[in-house]
This record gives C-alpha cells, structure tokens and sequence, in this order.
C-alpha cells in the first residue's frame, strides 16, 4: 500500500507560503506512518491544482483512490483510508469507516493493472 501526496499543492489563500501546504501534508503523513506498514511518497504534482491538496492511495492488487480537497489536518485520515484499502479482500476501500475527507473528497477510482471488464 502506497500513499502518494503532492508536495506542491498550494493555498489559494496564500499562494506564496512556504513551505507549501501540500509539502507540510507529505510530512506529516510520512511522520505517522512510520511503523505502519504503509509506504508514503511525496511527488512534485499530481496535476489536481483546483481540487486543493491532493493525494493517491495506490493498492498493488486492488483499485487506487485520487483524493483532493484535503487539509494539512488530514494525515491520520490518508493513513485511515490505506488501512481500509489494505485490508480489502475485493480491493475496492469500503465507503463504511472510510474517514470524512476521503468521502467528500474523492476525485477518481482507478482499477488495477490487471481487471478485465465487469459484464452484467
């Protein structure tokens, strides 16, 4: 499980502060997963400018999430929703205790590499 948040995102409030907000999440996400078994990576852009601070839960063998609209806040919920991917046995992260941020904020749901389309 691999939680990916761009480093560069701003604040629209505050476009110039440094260091960014988006930097200051990866942080604090990289700091609360230690011990966790939850690999963090902070990258330059995710490319979700006006959805604010953003992020990517990446399952190896299940669906990945976009996130955006999160806060500096909003590290223990980032880590939360891994959890709950992680421990998916059908790869898609319950919406049941699936922590606020990561309900109002989602932006996409990716399929893994490997699915072949659902026929009804």
């Amino acid at each position: 499980m691999t939680v990916f948040v761009c480093r560069s995102c701003r604040d629209e409030a505050d476009p110039n502060a440094e260091p960014r907000p988006g930097s200051r999440l990866a942080d604090a996400v990289i700091a609360k997963a230690e011990e966790t078994g939850v690999t963090v990576r902070s990258v330059n852009c995710l490319a979700n400018c006006k959805r604010g601070l953003s992020a990517v839960l990446r399952s190896a063998n299940g669906w990945s999430y976009v996130f955006g609209g999160l806060t500096t806040g909003d590290a223990e919920d980032l880590l939360t929703g891994a959890r709950l991917l992680a421990a998916a046995p059908d790869g898609l992260m319950p919406w049941r205790g699936r922590p606020e941020p990561l309900k109002r904020g989602m932006v996409a749901r990716i399929p893994p590499f490997d699915f072949t389309e659902e026929r009804s």
